[in-house]
C-alpha cells in the first residue's frame, strides 16, 4: 500500500539563499561578479603558467590544476544559482541534480588532494633544496596528479551511485542552492544508513587524511627552520609558503565550520552561509592570493604583457 501512494520525483526545487525579494537584483549583481572574477582570476593563472617558462616548475604545476579545479568548482553550482535568482525558475530535473552533485563532490575533494601535493612540494623544497629536482620529479608531479584525479573520481562516483539507488517520495523541495548530499538524504523515503555510513567513514577519510598531510608537512618545515633559525630563513619560508598557507586555512576553515561545527540555532542559514563561502568566496579569492602575495606570478604577468606589448609594437 505505501508503495503505491509514493510518486516517482522527476525533478527537484531549489529554494535557493534566504534573501528578500526586494534585495534580489542587488545579490544577483554581487554574486555575477564574483563568478565573473572567479572566472577570469583563474583562467589568468592558467594563461601565466602555460605561457611562462619560468613557471613550468612543479608548484605551478599543481597550481594550474588547483585554478581549473576551482573554476570548475564555481561553475558546479553558480549558473544555476544565478538563473533561479534572476528567472525563478527554481526546477532542476533529477538527473541534473545528480550530476550537480556528482561534480560537486570531485571538484571540492580533488582541491583537498591538490592542496596536499603543494604541502608536500614546499616540504621538499625548504627541507631538502639540494634534492628539489631529483625528488619533484616530472614523473612524482604527474602520479600525484593522477592519483588525485582518480581518488577523486572514485569517491564521487561512489556517493552518486549510492544516492541514485534512493527513492524520493512526495518532498521534493531542497532548502538550498544546490543538491546537496545530505539534504537529499532528508528527503528520500528509503532506507539511508549505508549512505550514512559511507558519508562518515569515507568522507571523513578524505577530509582528515589530507588535513593530517598538510599539518605534517608544515610541522616538519617549521622542525627544519628552528634548527638553523635565522630571519633570512623565516623570510623564504613565508614567501614560499605563505600564499599556500592562506588557501589552506581558507578552504578548511569553511569546511571545519560547516562539517564539524554543527549549531542547533539557525541552522540552515549558517550552513547556507558557509556553503556559499565554500563554494563561491575562496574559489575567487585563490587567484588574488597568489598574484597579490607571489613575487613569480607578478614577474610572470610582466613578462607575458611585456612580450604582448613588444609584439603588437612590432606588428604596427
Amino acid at each position: 500500500m505505501a508503495k503505491r501512494n509514493q510518486t516517482i520525483i522527476s525533478e527537484f526545487l531549489l529554494l535557493g539563499l534566504p534573501i528578500q525579494p526586494e534585495h534580489q537584483n542587488l545579490f544577483y549583481a554581487l554574486f555575477l561578479a564574483m563568478y565573473v572574477t572567479t572566472l577570469l582570476g583563474n583562467l589568468l593563472i592558467m594563461f601565466l603558467i602555460r605561457l611562462d617558462p619560468h613557471l613550468h616548475t612543479p608548484m605551478y604545476l599543481f597550481l594550474s590544476n588547483l585554478s581549473f579545479s576551482d573554476l570548475c568548482f564555481s561553475s558546479v553550482t553558480m549558473p544555476k544559482l544565478l538563473q533561479n535568482m534572476k528567472s525563478h525558475a527554481l526546477s532542476i530535473p533529477s538527473a541534473g541534480c545528480l550530476a550537480q552533485m556528482y561534480f560537486y563532490l570531485f571538484f571540492g575533494v580533488l582541491e583537498s588532494f591538490l592542496l596536499v601535493a603543494m604541502a608536500y612540494d614546499r616540504y621538499v623544497a625548504i627541507c631538502f633544496p639540494l634534492r628539489y629536482a631529483a625528488i619533484m620529479s616530472p614523473r612524482l608531479c604527474l602520479s600525484l596528479l593522477a592519483l588525485s584525479w582518480v581518488l577523486t573520481t572514485a569517491h564521487a562516483t561512489l556517493h552518486t551511485l549510492l544516492t541514485a539507488r534512493l527513492s524520493f517520495c512526495a518532498d521534493n523541495v531542497i532548502p538550498h542552492f544546490f543538491c546537496d548530499t545530505s539534504t537529499l538524504l532528508k528527503l528520500s523515503c528509503s532506507d539511508t544508513r549505508v549512505n550514512g555510513l559511507v558519508i562518515l567513514f569515507i568522507g571523513g577519510l578524505i577530509l582528515v587524511i589530507p588535513f593530517l598531510l598538510i599539518v605534517m608537512s608544515y610541522a616538519r618545515i617549521v622542525s627544519s627552520i628552528l634548527k638553523v633559525p635565522s630571519a633570512r630563513g623565516i623570510r623564504k619560508a613565508f614567501s614560499t609558503c605563505g600564499s599556500h598557507l592562506s588557501m589552506v586555512s581558507l578552504f578548511y576553515g569553511t569546511i571545519i565550520g560547516l562539517y564539524l561545527c554543527p549549531s542547533t540555532n539557525n541552522s540552515t542559514v549558517k550552513e547556507t552561509v558557509l556553503a556559499v563561502m565554500y563554494t563561491v568566496v575562496t574559489p575567487m579569492l585563490n587567484p588574488f592570493i597568489y598574484s597579490l602575495r607571489n613575487r613569480d606570478m607578478k614577474r610572470a604577468l610582466g613578462r607575458v604583457f611585456w612580450k604582448k606589448k613588444i609584439s603588437f609594437s612590432l606588428k604596427q
